[in-house]
C-alpha cells in the first residue's frame, strides 16, 4: 500500500501532466486536500510534505483538528460543506476560505461575524451547474445578480466559483458541464478583479476539469484512501 506521501506525489504528478496536456502551467492549479473524516496526523504528514490547503465539510470535526494543529501557523483551512445558520460564527472565525456560498442570508451572517481585524473571508459561489434537486448551489442564471449582491459585504472577498457536477455522467455530459462552468467563471472574472479561482475537479475527473480551466482541484480519496464514516 502506498504511503500518503507517495499518493501526494502521484496526485501532484497527475495535476502536472494534465496541465501540460492543456498547455497550462502546473502552478496555475492549486491542490486542495479534502481531509474530512481523516485524522489530524494525516494532515500533519501532508503539511510536512509541503501541502498547505485543506478542505473540511464538518464543522465540529474541523475545529477539533484545528486545535490539534495550532502549531502549523500557515495552514489554510477551506470550509467546503453545506452551511447552517447556527454555525456561521465559527466558520467566519476559524476558516480562511468558504467554498459553498449559495444563500444571501449565510453570506450576510459570515460578513457580520468575521472580525474587523481579520482579513476578509475568501468566498466561492457554489453553482448547481447540472440543476440537480439533491444538490445545493445557485442556478447559472442567478449568478450575475447574486455576485452583485455579495459586493455589499466588506468582510467577504469574492474569489470565484465552485461546483459539484453530476455523478457518473457520460464523457460528453461531463465536458459540457465543466465547459459551462468555465464560461461562467470567465464572465465573472471580467467583472470583478478579485475573481481568480474556479474550484472544480475531484479524484475521478481531475484531468477533465483541468482541461476545462479549473484552477483548484479538491482531492480526497486519491490522497487519503476511502472515506471514513463521519461521526458529527
Amino acid at each position: 500500500m502506498n504511503s500518503i506521501i507517495d499518493r501526494l506525489k502521484e496526485v501532484r504528478s497527475s495535476i502536472e501532466s494534465a496541465c501540460l496536456q492543456s498547455n497550462r502551467s502546473p502552478e496555475s492549479v492549486q491542490l486542495l486536500a479534502v481531509s474530512k473524516t481523516k485524522p489530524a496526523d494525516k494532515i500533519r504528514q501532508l503539511y510536512q510534505a509541503g501541502q498547505r490547503h485543506f478542505g473540511e465539510n464538518y464543522l465540529q470535526e474541523a475545529l477539533q483538528k484545528q486545535l490539534q494543529l495550532t502549531d502549523l501557523s500557515d495552514i489554510v483551512w477551506h470550509f467546503i460543506g453545506p452551511i447552517q445558520s447556527n454555525k456561521t460564527r465559527d466558520i467566519a472565525t476559524h476558516f480562511t476560505w468558504v467554498q459553498s456560498i449559495d444563500r444571501l442570508k449565510i453570506a450576510r451572517r459570515l460578513n457580520e461575524q468575521r472580525e474587523q481585524h481579520m482579513p476578509p473571508l475568501n468566498i466561492l459561489i457554489q453553482v448547481n451547474i447540472d440543476d440537480e434537486q439533491s444538490k445545493a448551489g445557485i442556478g447559472p442564471d442567478q449568478l450575475a445578480e447574486f455576485a452583485a449582491e455579495l459586493q455589499q459585504f466588506p468582510q467577504l472577498k469574492l474569489r470565484g466559483l465552485m461546483t459539484l457536477p453530476a455523478a457518473n455522467p457520460t464523457a460528453e455530459q461531463q465536458r459540457q458541464s465543466l465547459t459551462a462552468m468555465q464560461r461562467l467563471f470567465s464572465e465573472l472574472k471580467s467583472q470583478y478583479p478579485t475573481v481568480d479561482t474556479l474550484s472544480m475537479g475531484m479524484s475521478n475527473d481531475l484531468e477533465t476539469a483541468i482541461a476545462a480551466g479549473s484552477t483548484m482541484v479538491r482531492i480526497g480519496t486519491a490522497l487519503f484512501g476511502a472515506r471514513d464514516t463521519n461521526k458529527e
